[in-house]
C-alpha cells in the first residue's frame, strides 16, 4: 500500500467516527483524541477501522502509536500485507 493509500485509508477511518473531521487540515502532528476531542470508544473505533482497512492487527499496546496522523502512517506502513 503506498502512502498516499495509506493515508487516504486513515483519514477515511477517521471520519467514520468523526464525521465533522477534516483530515486534511489536520497537523501530521496533532494528537487525533484531543483535536478531534475523542473518547476511548471512539477511538477504538478507529482502530478497528484501521485494521479492516488495511488488515494490520492492532494490539492494545500500540494505541498510543497511533496518536497522530504521521504516527498511524509510520505504525501501519510497514505491517500491511502485501498483496
Amino acid at each position: 500500500m503506498t502512502r498516499e493509500a495509506l493515508r487516504a485509508a486513515i483519514d477515511a477511518a477517521l471520519r467514520s467516527v468523526a464525521p465533522e473531521s477534516d483530515p486534511a487540515r489536520l497537523a501530521d502532528d496533532a494528537d487525533l483524541r484531543e483535536t478531534l476531542d475523542l473518547d476511548s470508544m471512539d477511538f477504538l473505533s478507529f482502530v478497528v477501522a484501521l485494521h479492516r482497512a488495511t488488515g494490520v492487527d492492532i494490539p492494545e499496546r500500540d494505541y498510543a502509536r497511533l496518536a497522530t496522523l504521521e504516527g498511524a502512517v509510520q505504525y501501519l506502513g510497514p505491517r500491511v500485507p502485501s498483496g
